[in-house]
């Protein structure tokens, strides 16, 4: 059977599940309640925009080698408390709290979850290597692009 596997780090962007963790910052931020950080947000995780990670599956499924496995990420390490500390300063200036407070005041440390991973990325370097792949978001831009999809009447 001719098959290609691929696997990703944490993605981001438009459409993702009203559940995690980015959507829940902007969701809370933007609704005035407390933005939940697991322990001490310091955990790290790689985030890849998600048209960055369907271009990978793209090409992987075009041009890779039957049988094989590539890894699929952003090159965006960043903690929980970077993540919620970008996703606040963008809603700072694109959407001022009514307040004047910022957003950061809403974050609360909230207990960890059972076995959560303190660390875990991805390297794509057989695929940018072998295949050309490269993200075309770092996550500055990325993140940009979510908050805005989400400003622009996504937020439920």
């Amino acid at each position: 059977m001719n098959v290609v596997t691929t696997n990703c780090s944490n993605n981001y962007g438009p459409k993702q599940h009203n559940e995690k963790l980015i959507p829940t910052i902007i969701r809370k931020a933007i609704a005035g309640e407390p933005i939940p950080i697991y322990g001490d947000g310091l955990n790290v995780r790689d985030w890849l925009y998600v048209l960055d990670h369907a271009k990978g599956i793209d090409l992987a499924f075009h041009m890779g080698k039957s049988g094989e496995t590539y890894n699929i990420g952003g090159r965006n390490e960043r903690t929980n408390l970077q993540i919620v500390d970008t996703i606040c300063s963008i809603l700072d200036s694109e959407k001022p709290n009514a307040s004047g407070k910022s957003y950061k005041e809403q974050i609360t440390f909230v207990k960890d979850r059972a076995g959560h991973d303190r660390h875990y990325a991805i390297d794509a370097s057989k695929l940018e290597k072998e295949l050309g792949w490269k993200a075309d978001e770092n996550f500055e831009s990325g993140i940009l692009k979510t908050v805005h999809w989400y400003l622009d009447g996504s937020i439920k």
